[in-house]
């Protein structure tokens, strides 16, 4: 029996092995089973936590409830920094992961903000498959032309504004978009109406996961996204499904900084081979 964690930022799910001290290694097909929800744990990503080395306190591998691998989950990555400042009584951690090393802190009422580093804003990061301008760029979905930005945080996200995000298409246009032959590693699709200077509402559907509470590297990436079509302040409020993130994109150094919640409901046991 392997023994795993279960935790939510703002209802977007997790299950985390704790693989530091062990030689642990999770399958693809052993991700996509742990995260189905009808004859698994059931999450939107699994999280294996690997020895960070000299540089991180911890290492983080993602994969997706489809069980491809991800590199960076914001939301997840609160939650383990949450985990390990506890566990050691910090307030700071650092934690490595494919999509860049994150410095993360204690904010204060339960809450940890996470560094995220600078933006990717060339079409080139994220990648695409043809050179665009990632401000605003035409998407042409079955013959309806649609207005995007896109930007990277570690993983690809393309942020779409709409004038409701309560009734956008999310789960029509989202796997739509997902798979797009112009991202070629597919990419997350966030659907974020402009409240004021100061407030997005956002939905997304996650690459890999489909519509999900919330999204942290999206949130950042939308965020982003305003800043750069002048719609919004530097720092904002980004109302997801599931409760509200708060985003800085810092002028004076580029790096954007995320705050929100992390909980952690159960921990339980599982075998993995009768999954």
């Amino acid at each position: 029996m392997t023994a795993f964690l279960k935790m939510h930022g703002l209802g977007n799910d997790f299950v985390a092995f704790d693989a530091r001290d062990s030689s642990f290694a999770l399958t693809a097909d052993q991700a996509r089973k742990v995260a189905d929800r009808h004859f698994g744990i059931g999450c939107d990503t699994v999280v294996v936590m690997r020895p960070g080395g000299a540089a991180a306190d911890v290492s983080l591998l993602f994969y997706n409830a489809d069980g491809a691998e991800s590199e960076s989950c914001g939301n997840a990555t609160r939650c383990i920094a949450r985990l390990l400042m506890d566990e050691r009584g910090l307030a700071r951690v650092r934690i490595s992961t494919k999509g860049g090393m994150i410095a993360c802190s204690d904010a204060g009422k339960g809450l940890v903000t996470l560094d995220m580093g600078e933006p990717r804003l060339d079409w080139s990061a994220l990648p695409m498959s043809a050179p665009v301008d990632t401000t605003n760029f035409p998407l042409d979905i079955g013959g309806t032309s649609l207005s995007a930005s896109a930007v990277s945080m570690g993983n690809p996200h393309c942020v779409l504004f709409v004038p409701d995000a309560a009734k956008a298409p999310v789960a029509s246009l989202g796997p739509k978009i997902e798979t797009l032959p112009l991202f070629p590693n597919r990419v997350n699709v966030e659907f974020a109406q402009v409240l004021d200077r100061g407030r997005i509402r956002m939905r997304v559907w996650e690459r890999g996961a489909g519509i999900t509470l919330a999204c942290g590297t999206g949130a950042c990436a939308t965020a982003v996204a305003a800043v750069r079509r002048g719609l919004t302040d530097r720092k904002v409020e980004l109302v997801l499904d599931g409760g509200s993130l708060f985003i800085e994109w810092r002028e004076e150094d580029n790096h954007v900084l995320m705050t929100g919640p992390a909980a952690f409901p159960y921990r339980g046991r599982v075998d993995l081979d009768k999954l």
